[in-house]
This record gives C-alpha cells, sequence and structure tokens, in this order.
C-alpha cells in the first residue's frame, strides 16, 4: 500500500539534473508498527526525490506533541537534527536504520488505524502523510 504526497506543487523541472534544482518529493511505504508499549511508537517510510536535495527537519502529529528522528550505529539509537534527503536520490526510514520516534502518546494506535503525520522539510514545505498502523511484526514486501 503506497502513499504519496508531493512537495512542491510546481510540477516537475525539465531536463534538469543539478542539485541546485528544486526538490520533487514523494513518500511511499508508509507504516507504523502497531505499539507494543502504550507510550512509544516507532514510524517508516521512504522519500524519492526527483529533483534537487531537500532535508527533513521535523515530524509533527496529532498523536503526540513529542516525534523526534532517530538513527541508529552500531546497535545503538541517536536522535537526530534533521535527515539529509539528496538530490535525485532516497531517504530512507526502516527497521534497524534511521526512522520516527513518537513518545508521550494520546492514545495507544491499534491495526488498522491511521497516523495522520506531518513531514517538514527546509524547502518543499509540509508533506501529510497517513501512516496506516500495521501488526508489530509487520516486514514491508512481506505482506505481514
Amino acid at each position: 500500500m503506497a502513499l504519496a504526497g508531493c512537495g512542491s506543487g510546481g510540477g516537475g523541472s525539465a531536463g534538469s539534473s543539478s542539485a541546485a534544482g528544486r526538490p520533487d518529493l514523494t513518500v511511499t511505504g508508509a507504516y507504523m508498527p502497531a505499539p507494543t508499549m502504550g507510550t512509544m511508537a516507532a514510524g517508516f517510510f521512504t522519500v524519492t526525490n526527483s529533483g534537487g536535495a531537500d532535508e527533513l527537519t521535523s515530524v509533527t502529529s496529532d498523536l503526540t506533541d513529542d516525534v523526534t528522528l532517530h538513527s541508529t550505529k552500531n546497535g545503538a539509537m541517536e536522535e537526530e537534527t534533521s535527515f539529509p534527503v539528496p538530490a535525485h536520490g532516497t531517504l530512507t526510514l526502516a527497521t534497524g536504520g534511521n526512522h520516527l520516534m513518537f513518545a508521550k502518546l494520546t492514545h495507544k494506535p491499534r491495526q488498522g488505524e491511521k497516523v495522520a503525520v506531518e513531514l517538514h522539510f527546509a524547502k518543499s514545505g509540509t508533506v501529510r502523510v497517513s501512516m496506516p498502523v500495521k501488526s508489530a511484526t509487520y516486514t514491508p514486501g512481506s505482506g505481514h
């Protein structure tokens, strides 16, 4: 189930391969594993950029006022202030790597719910995503 959001509303740039060009973002594969604890959850997705470089600077959600960006380095989670979205590249948030952490949840989302998330980018502004809650053991590509 792919979800898409477009950052800039101005269509694509014809033939521009410059990293200084306008970003053109699409968000796919968004999901949240059903949290096993009532106070924390994780979120994952892929941002595909067919334009110039951008940067994911923050995330907001009505599920909590406390959404942070995290990386996993040498098996340890580290909070990050932003994630780069390379020109003509991708930013992947996946289990065991970069991800979102939702803390102090207003409620424990259950499988089948959808969580509204706003991704804030330095150049593209806000991209709204509906993040479906999957099973706690969901693996993308397997369907479960």
